[in-house]
């Protein structure tokens, strides 16, 4: 049994990964970390801060805000806890106190915690290396809510450069042709990002060639399937040594 502290466990993940984790027969919530009150009943302690947090644990899953980040890294350096991390947005500071924090505990960071995501990834790697060098054109089209704010998602841009690694990263990116009148460059990969609606995120990778196209297409219809990788995650990485880590470890 894997005994998780939860970090935000009274934000909108927070309240999703207590259902996942209750319902998963290997792991059990140890306890929840979080400023803000909770909005109803839990069945595990709930501490304002990490500095506060004495319970025993097998791993830390942390969907708060980054500006939690720093005190986080320094509990669970201090108790040499495994560390699930998903808040984003984190500044090149802390990105740099991460890196120093894995030489002494095991994290895990990646773009996106979605399982199937972090397999589209891998399986996009593969085909970019067989089918750019025999002449099939590459674009991303990636969809969202009307409530994203940024523009291609950070999941995008994971995918384009999972593709551009395959090739010896001598592709760039075309975000937008609106003000090009030429042909396309054969060494680009295109992005468009679409925004409407509720759409939770959609991403579809296609591969152009003569005759035929080959596309590879992810649909999330909750943010539950990131609350479900960070489970996965927890439970891969409890009892690692310590190192930078991602999602591509965890489906091998």
């Amino acid at each position: 049994m894997v005994k998780v502290i939860l970090s935000g466990c009274n934000g909108h993940m927070g309240q999703v990964l207590t259902d996942i984790l209750n319902a998963d027969s290997e792991t059990v919530i140890a306890a929840g970390i979080d400023i803000a009150p909770a909005n109803n009943v839990r069945e595990y302690p709930i501490f304002s801060s990490p500095a506060d947090c004495s319970v025993e644990a097998d791993a830390v899953i942390d969907f708060s805000n980054f500006r939690a980040t720093d005190a986080l890294l320094d509990f669970c350096v201090d108790h040499r806890l495994p560390l699930v991390l998903c808040t984003t947005a984190l500044t090149e500071e802390t990105l740099a106190k991460v890196a120093e924090c894995s030489k002494v505990i095991p994290i895990l960071r990646s773009a996106n915690m979605s399982v199937g995501i972090n397999l589209l990834m891998k399986l996009v790697k593969e085909a970019a290396a067989l089918l750019a060098p025999a002449g099939y054109d590459m674009e991303i089209v990636e969809a969202h809510h009307n409530r994203k704010i940024d523009a291609p998602s950070g999941t995008a841009l994971a995918l384009g450069e999972s593709m551009n690694e395959a090739l010896g990263n001598e592709y760039h990116f075309v975000f937008s042709r609106h003000d090009r009148h030429e042909k396309r460059d054969p060494k680009e990969i295109g992005i468009s990002s679409v925004r409407g609606g509720s759409i939770v995120g959609d991403h579809t990778v296609m591969f152009a060639g003569q005759d035929e196209v080959i596309e590879f297409r992810h649909t999330a219809y909750s943010r539950a399937i990131f609350g479900k990788g960070a489970v996965e995650a927890a439970k891969f990485l409890a009892g690692k040594p310590a190192g930078m880590y991602d999602m591509s470890d965890v489906i091998g």
